[in-house]
């Protein structure tokens, strides 16, 4: 295959902001003037929010196109037609999207026959987690992977990244709530997950793409890929915290048994069906000197970095 010259990534929150800019300074980019575009709904086009005007022409000045369209609504067949002229689809589109998602975009990629792809799968280890856990959703990633490898017209590559760093932090999570000065630990204190930023996503995930050591093609080799910015136990994130703020937590472990019964009462809590898969531990955590971007010598925010940078 040749080198990557037309890239369309699916949406512009959080993770493909980073990504769009990431992909858009890489010297890679303007060497062998690679184009790169990002889907987006005609209503996020349109928008007189400020916030998203600001974000709309930030992307416009990186000479990033846009492409109007909705993942959700459009037919499977209406996303082929728009995704056919791309040699690279990098899906950051996540759950929010809704059950099935994720599925008709494989299906839309594989129908457009496009060369390369990245889907929405940023985040665990789904094959070592398996079918039927406590979080549905994870099933359609694992049938997004089957339907990749009953295939070999499109060559693909899977990111992942562990949790989003931020997520350990932020008091809604429920594992470190700096106000109230609480930390809990899912399902024990030694129980360790795998954490990285999106801004080092976005940088690994172009380096993966563009960089050079790869001549941009042999890593879409139909595998998931493993980065990360930090791995941690609970033990470890609350002693980040203490040592931050210089004052004592309160420290309480949610097991996967309390878990468990309260998503039982509450069967929809999408957290709590989180809680369950972190506190079980299996395929949320690797070696960070086994990763994709500690070989090839990219640093990452650990998790007391990212803690001093935003905490402090």
């Amino acid at each position: 295959m040749n080198l990557v010259k037309n890239i369309l990534v699916l949406g512009a929150g959080e993770l493909g902001t980073e990504i769009l800019h990431s992909l858009a300074n890489h010297p890679a980019r303007n060497e062998h003037n690679i184009s790169i575009a990002v889907l987006l709904r005609a209503s996020t086009i349109s928008s007189t929010e400020q916030s998203k005007i600001h974000q709309l022409d930030a992307l416009r000045s990186l000479n990033i196109s846009f492409v109007t369209g909705d993942i959700v609504n459009d037919a499977q067949h209406t996303l082929s037609s728009l995704f056919k002229p791309y040699d690279l689809v990098i899906s950051c589109t996540g759950f929010i999207a809704g059950k099935g998602t994720q599925l008709k975009i494989a299906h839309a990629v594989l129908s457009a026959k496009i060369p390369r792809f990245i889907p929405w799968q940023f985040g665990v280890d789904y094959d070592v987690i398996g079918p039927g856990s406590a979080q549905d959703l994870f099933d359609e990633q694992l049938d997004v992977r089957r339907l990749l490898r009953s295939q070999s017209e499109t060559a693909w590559l899977i990111v992942s990244t562990g949790m989003f760093t931020s997520f350990l932090f932020e008091g809604g999570v429920g594992i470190v709530d700096v106000q109230r000065a609480t930390v809990r630990a899912l399902g024990g204190w030694e129980n360790k997950v795998t954490v990285t930023a999106p801004t080092d996503i976005g940088k690994i995930t172009a380096e993966i793409v563009l960089g050079e050591r790869q001549a941009g093609e042999e890593v879409f080799a139909n595998k998931p890929i493993f980065i990360a910015g930090d791995t941690v136990s609970y033990a470890k994130v609350a002693r980040i915290v203490e040592d931050l703020t210089g004052k004592p937590f309160q420290k309480t472990v949610l097991t996967v048994e309390d878990v468990e019964e309260a998503l039982a009462r509450d069967p929809t809590n999408s957290l709590h069906k989180y809680n369950v898969v972190f506190g079980q531990g299996r395929g949320v955590a690797w070696d960070v000197g086994e990763t994709w971007n500690f070989k090839a010598g990219i640093p990452a925010l650990t998790a007391e970095e990212w803690a001093k940078m935003n905490l402090v």
